[in-house]
């Protein structure tokens, strides 16, 4: 636990992480990679296995990290749960309500 999280209410305060600049990284090696691959220029193919490959190793490593925190550190309280709940709820919302908007358009 480090300075900035300590319980003093009941919200998480994520640590600095370097997962998000490694996966953008590894998001733009394997898009350029792709690009290269298709245009056959030589070491695409292995510019687009190399940034896959960073992309699923911070995906495990970014994955191992939100576990530890919330099972080993303790920092998932019911109100961050509830936060989340009616995040993914907001979430789902709003995909529905662009459905309809977007298929609307189309059918009336």
């Amino acid at each position: 636990m480090n300075k900035l999280n300590n319980h003093i209410h009941p919200f998480h305060l994520v640590d600095p992480s370097p997962w998000p600049l490694l996966g953008s990284f590894g998001a733009l090696s394997a898009t350029m990679g792709g690009v290269m691959w298709f245009h056959v220029y030589s070491g695409g193919g292995f510019l687009l296995v190399s940034g896959l490959s960073i992309i699923i190793l911070v995906m495990t490593f970014w994955w191992r990290d939100i576990i530890r925190e919330n099972t080993f550190e303790g920092n998932q309280t019911s109100q961050v749960e509830q936060g989340m709940r009616m995040g993914m709820l907001l979430f789902i919302t709003s995909e529905i309500m662009f459905f309809f908007a977007f298929f609307g358009v189309f059918l009336f």
